[in-house]
């Protein structure tokens, strides 16, 4: 049985909501496709940035993945990813939070 998908725009909207109700405000830096797009977390911390992108673990759930990698990096590294992967995908949101500890404001699991 296929599992029920949301909508990357209502994602987006409902992820913005529960960051700004915990303190880690969030902001859409780039509108992707409202219904199908994949989705870029972008979170600033106190040392530097950190990049998630949405993954399917080998079960098949869904997860997220540091794709900048374990450290924090510079902005100029964070931009240079997200630039290479609107170029694979130009359907891709990207959305920013404030995160001075590197973790999402939303549920998922960090593979």
């Amino acid at each position: 049985m296929a599992e029920a998908r949301v909508k990357a725009g209502l994602w987006v909207q409902a992820a913005l909501r529960l960051g700004n109700a915990q303190g880690r405000f969030g902001a859409v830096l780039r509108r992707g496709d409202a219904d199908a797009g994949g989705v870029l977390v972008v979170l600033r911390g106190r040392e530097g940035l950190s990049v998630l992108s949405q993954v399917r673990a080998a079960s098949g759930e869904m997860g997220w993945l540091r794709a900048t990698g374990p450290e924090s990096v510079d902005q100029a590294a964070a931009d240079a990813y997200v630039a290479r992967q609107v170029r694979v995908d130009p359907d891709l949101w990207v959305v920013e939070f404030e995160s001075p500890d590197l973790l999402p404001p939303f549920e998922g699991k960090l593979l």
